[in-house]
């Protein structure tokens, strides 16, 4: 049977890493749906490039019964996340990475992917990798310093440039 596969993108989402994860995908016959944390299927990349989504994180929210991963592509809308954690797109990405990780699908991600991981309280005891300036806020999952890590069904890259060393893993995992 094909893996599904439900990749959610911030806007702006760092488009280095989310063409990554979608060619990859694409090339090795991977199904996914593209998912945006906002309320319409429209986001930017961080050097401003329109992408159309298939869908909101809204409508992904009590389906994890059809898909065997979640990939977050994270973005610059990260580091201001906090100033719009309360916002319903956020609050639904929260939601959804809790049901996902309840469900012990794979939880595939980059940059601050293991912080949120963390932040549901997924990730606790985990070993996950994740952007240097993130680190310090890692309170019970386990931090590792290598540029990715794969610590049971948690798949973690640092950042973008060290994501190409964590995607064999990946697609070895979904085929």
């Amino acid at each position: 049977m094909k893996k599904q596969v439900a990749v959610v993108a911030v806007n702006p989402v760092n488009g280095f890493g989310l063409v990554q994860y979608l060619e990859a995908f694409y090339e090795n016959g991977i199904s996914f749906t593209l998912f945006a944390v906002d309320t319409a299927p429209e986001i930017k990349t961080n050097s401003g490039v329109s992408l159309r989504t298939d869908d909101v994180i809204a409508s992904l929210k009590g389906r994890t019964d059809q898909y065997d991963a979640f990939v977050f592509a994270c973005g610059d809308a990260m580091p201001v996340f906090s100033e719009h954690a309360a916002e319903q797109p956020n609050q639904d990405l929260l939601s959804v990475i809790a049901e996902f990780g309840a469900a012990q699908k794979l939880m595939i991600g980059h940059c601050v992917a293991g912080l949120l991981f963390e932040k549901t309280g997924i990730a606790d005891g985990k070993k996950i990798t994740l952007h240097p300036l993130a680190q310090p806020a890692i309170v019970r999952a386990v931090v590792s310093d290598h540029p990715f890590c794969v610590d049971s069904n948690f798949m973690t890259a640092a950042t973008e440039t060290t994501l190409p060393l964590l995607i064999p893993r990946i697609i070895a995992a979904l085929q």
